[in-house]
């Protein structure tokens, strides 16, 4: 971290621990209790406590502790877009610490459609402030690039911007590469376009997730993008005409693949909730992710008003839904990823062991690559929650050397 980064004071919610923290953390993917001590330089050390038959310790109002969540599609989020440019540290730090209590301890910053130029400036000021904060270096895991490899058709385009989509161009997602000090982990793409499949063979040789987005991809057309390495589905159901052919239709196509692993929103806006309920039976927890696909507009302190993404201006609604002025198509979402696990659970019974699979452990799985592991501390925070009538809230959140309350 720059020298003059380590002379700024913590901004106000965060403060370094002074004292070891031992806490037993949840492991959905073993149904076991970890016990860890958490230094006050930010190390961990783990060691498995319990048996398979208990999932995890409970305190005496059923408080509970979980490894934190990770966010793969975020655009910004505490009034900070980062898709506008000119980003501070401070600032960068401010929208990181907001995320944190939401239960968030890594995440990949989604970079949408622009000019070529406008993406690599924005993606570039982006890192260099990741780079100068406190916890960008510790929740920051990567970057997903979302456009502008997309459709244009109107529907499948969404709030991207068709005048800025193109046919797959390797040399932009190597300019955009060339210009950040943290690997890009996930390009959304539209198979149909031009150059998609041997743009994703290439990606997925280098260890790059691919996922399919904002697509009027035939069945045809998906089978080969999977069979050239794509493995994701971003926010699946969306990205879509209100209108298809009710069993002919993009949804369906990649329901029915079992190689792909579907990411959803659950906030019951970008799709309904019998709907999501039908899509996470087709994918079952191990090929399911929530993801918020958060914009500036998200979070604790935010309310209804006009945010920006990118160059277009959005507006927050009253109960929560977020577009352009005038447009019937959403542009990303309000929700946070604690209010996702309470949905779920409130929605379909979701315990916290499965939930913590699908809003942690199987992202991980997608972003802890041989190739580009990542830095480890955006993967090892540790979450402290507190039961309500409400369902579960964030108390803490441990990252790194540093506590978020």
């Amino acid at each position: 971290m720059p020298a003059m980064a380590e002379a700024r004071s913590n901004p106000v919610g965060i403060r370094n621990r002074s004292a070891p923290v031992l806490l037993d953390v949840l492991c959905a993917a073993r149904q076991t209790s970890i016990c860890c001590e958490l230094s006050p330089e930010g190390g961990l050390v783990a060691e498995t406590i319990e048996s398979a038959e208990q999932q995890w310790r409970t305190g005496p109002d059923g408080d509970f502790v979980t490894r934190g969540l990770i966010d793969l599609q975020v655009n910004g989020f505490g009034g900070l877009d980062f898709n506008r440019g000119g980003i501070t540290a401070d600032r960068l730090d401010l929208a990181l610490i907001e995320l944190a209590k939401t239960g968030v301890t890594a995440l990949l910053p989604a970079i949408i459609t622009g000019s070529a130029g406008r993406m690599v400036r924005v993606l570039r000021e982006l890192d260099e402030a990741v780079a100068a904060s406190r916890l960008g270096p510790l929740m920051i895991a990567g970057y997903h690039i979302e456009g502008p490899f997309l459709s244009p058709e109107d529907g499948f385009s969404g709030s991207h911007d068709s005048a800025h989509m193109s046919a797959a161009n390797l040399d932009l997602i190597d300019d955009l590469q060339r210009n950040v000090s943290r690997g890009i982990k996930l390009v959304t793409i539209a198979p149909e376009v031009s150059g998609a499949i041997e743009m994703i063979r290439v990606l997925a040789g280098r260890g790059i997730q691919v996922a399919i987005g904002h697509s009027n991809a035939n069945e045809q057309q998906i089978s080969a993008a999977v069979d050239a390495g794509v493995t994701l589905c971003t926010h699946l159901g969306n990205g879509l005409p209100q209108m298809l052919h009710k069993t002919d239709n993009p949804i369906f196509w990649q329901l029915a693949d079992d190689r792909l692993t579907a990411m959803f929103i659950a906030d019951g806006i970008h799709v309904p909730r019998p709907a999501l309920q039908t899509m996470l039976r087709a994918k079952g927890h191990t090929r399911t992710i929530l993801t918020t696909d958060a914009v500036s507009a998200a979070g604790i302190n935010t309310g209804p008003g006009f945010y920006t993404l990118g160059a277009a201006e959005i507006e927050r609604s009253q109960e929560g839904s977020v577009r352009i002025p005038g447009s019937s198509y959403l542009a990303g979402s309000s929700v946070t990823m604690d209010q996702m696990l309470r949905n779920m659970m409130a929605w379909y019974g979701l315990t916290v062991p499965v939930l913590v699979q699908l809003m942690r452990e199987n992202p991980l799985h997608f972003i802890r690559t041989r190739q580009d592991p990542g830095p480890m501390g955006a993967t090892d925070g540790v979450v402290e929650w507190e039961t309500t009538a409400d369902g579960p809230v964030v108390r803490r959140a441990h990252i790194g050397p540093f506590t978020v309350e």
